[in-house]
């Protein structure tokens, strides 16, 4: 189990990583992971390029706030992660322009926004469906994401982003990595190539366990 010392240091890694190549810009965009007293959330309107161990927020079990910065308002939303999905240990949000903009232009499929066209998209990320655009904070968007969290490992939010969820932080965001450069592949191709078919898929689960 991480320290709550290195799991504030892993936060800040990772959002610096993400700011410095665009995948989250301003006070977009949020971290957080669990502990087993708690949650550690980066601060409401912080920037993910500059945060500082001392101020992530720090949530106690009961869902107070203890230590840190304010927490980011998406603490709810984090939480139906944690709450519904136990080996769910890392959460990261961002507003990836790529995926924002397969959001507006049209996802593959509701429960599928981007077609298996990679066999690393299929193994890293899988299944990941859309959820049709509320407000930011909307509990509404907490309680779908309740329903999913245990049978994939993210959502799109439309015109908002995704949010990602693994075992750490930072496979978390290894995964959202690999969803937006799948639709940033997607959106540039004129001509949209076939998804694997079944059989290529097959023995993606059956050699990697790829959950597809």
């Amino acid at each position: 189990m991480s320290t709550e010392a290195s799991l504030r240091e892993e936060i800040c890694r990772i959002g610096a990583s993400l700011y410095q190549r665009g995948y989250t810009v301003g006070s977009a965009g949020n971290i957080s992971a669990r502990m087993e007293d708690g949650w550690l959330i980066t601060p409401t309107d912080a920037c993910l390029g500059m945060l500082d161990p001392a101020a992530i927020a720090k949530v106690d079990s009961g869902g107070n706030w203890v230590a840190g910065d304010k927490p980011s308002k998406t603490l709810t939303l984090h939480r139906a992660v944690y709450d519904n999905n136990p080996q769910a240990h890392g959460v990261v949000h961002t507003h990836s322009t790529h995926l924002v903009a397969l959001s507006l232009a049209g996802a593959w499929r509701p429960d599928d926004v981007l077609p298996p066209i990679t066999p690393y998209y299929v193994m890293k990320v899988g299944h990941i469906p859309l959820i049709p655009y509320h407000r930011p904070g909307d509990p509404a968007v907490a309680a779908r994401v309740a329903q999913l969290a245990a049978e994939v490992r993210g959502v799109l939010l439309a015109r908002l982003g995704p949010v990602v969820w693994e075992a750490t932080v930072s496979r978390a965001a290894f995964a959202l990595e690999e969803l937006e450069e799948t639709a940033r592949l997607w959106l540039m191709l004129k001509d949209k190539p076939d998804p694997l078919d079944e059989q290529a898929l097959a023995e993606l689960r059956d050699t990697f366990k790829a959950r597809w």
